[in-house]
């Protein structure tokens, strides 16, 4: 399957796949910026995408971003019928493993992996009643901690 992607950023990196076998390609920054402890930011990839239809591009955190400055990106979703520039939310979390006030994320980093997902829209049907199930209702921890 072919992915086809615009450079809308002269400093723009085309994703490719670090591995064979790996399941999502990086998306890098092409703007500098200083990610603080407890904070969110946005950031430019410098790239549209043409997802094909009946797909959907998800966005998920760099375990190793994660692991090691404890930075995260929000999982986000790329619609079929969006062409703008995507971006990235990150958020660092006070209780990373690095002590650091900022981690600097310089243009050209790695700063989250996406990877297309197969997506079925559904018919939307009203009904009055639900099929029972042992579960039913139980929500939030109902099984324990």
């Amino acid at each position: 399957m072919k992915l086809k992607v615009k450079k809308l950023h002269p400093d723009a990196v085309i994703p490719k796949y670090a591995t064979e076998g790996a399941a999502c390609f990086d998306l890098h920054a092409v703007e500098p910026a200083l990610v603080l402890q407890e904070q969110f930011i946005v950031l430019d990839t410098g790239l549209a995408f043409e997802v094909p239809q009946g797909y959907a591009l998800r966005i998920a955190s760099r375990s190793g971003l994660a692991f090691n400055s404890g930075i995260v990106a929000f999982p986000g979703v790329v619609d079929a019928d969006y062409r703008g520039q995507v971006k990235v939310l990150l958020f660092r979390h006070a209780s990373s493993l690095d002590h650091r006030v900022g981690v600097e994320i310089k243009p050209g980093s790695r700063i989250a992996q996406a990877y297309l997902e197969k997506i079925e829209q559904v018919e939307f049907e009203e009904v009055s009643e639900l099929s029972e199930t042992e579960r039913g209702e139980g929500g939030f921890g109902h099984t324990g901690v």
